[in-house]
């Protein structure tokens, strides 16, 4: 099994130009050590969360033109897919690697998520707030955070419910990305750690799910 870890030049894969040939480079480089940090997560991300977890390595099936600036491994209560849930992913671009709690725009029910997190957020809020390095990312495939979570009001932390349900394609992105030049020196076990210490912070959303 491949290394759960990433090098400099599996990060210059993004900088290989055209949708075969980016796509092919993702594919040998990229995707074996998502799968393996998949393996290697998923005990840990169901202790988290209290619950069953499968892992899920993007294939990026839809696309047939433009190159995926990141990819990742997703991990969700679900066999099928990770879409329609609540899920965390680890996600990797050009300049980070990001691990993230995600409510996406494909959520089964994306009104009932918001409303238990609009009734959960002043307990949970300033918990999460504490925690250093977390932020909001506007957009799944940011890979700069809109903002610290340090830096939210509570309010405007509860607030970002209405992110979710205001559009079709709204979301909710919440977790911490470390620099490529930082995260190339990392050792599998520091990626694991950071990814269950990232994930088990942020495990009390995801079971807001029910």
């Amino acid at each position: 099994m491949a290394a759960a870890a990433f090098n400099t030049s599996d990060f210059r894969v993004f900088d290989v130009k055209g949708f075969h040939p980016r796509m092919g480079e993702i594919k040998s480089r990229i995707r074996p050590k998502l799968e393996a940090m998949g393996h290697s997560l998923v005990p840990g991300v169901s202790r988290a969360t209290g619950g069953p977890a499968f892992s899920h390595v993007a294939r990026h099936a839809r696309r047939t033109v433009n190159p995926p600036d990141d990819t990742w491994v997703a991990f969700g209560p679900d066999t099928r897919g990770y879409k329609k849930h609540c899920h965390f992913k680890v996600a990797v671009s050009r300049h980070c690697v990001r691990f993230l709690f995600e409510v996406g725009p494909e959520h089964d029910d994306k009104r009932r998520w918001a409303a238990a997190w609009t009734r959960s957020a002043g307990k949970l809020g300033p918990v999460l707030r504490r925690v250093r390095g977390l932020a909001w990312f506007e957009n799944e495939h940011d890979e700069e955070p809109a903002v610290p979570l340090t830096d939210l009001a509570p309010d405007r932390l509860a607030g970002l419910a209405d992110e979710l349900v205001r559009t079709r394609d709204g979301q909710i992105v919440l977790g911490r990305a470390v620099a490529a030049e930082e995260a190339a020196r990392w050792t599998e076990a520091q990626y694991r750690n950071a990814a269950l210490e990232t994930f088990r912070t942020l495990a009390p959303l995801y079971r807001l799910r029910s």
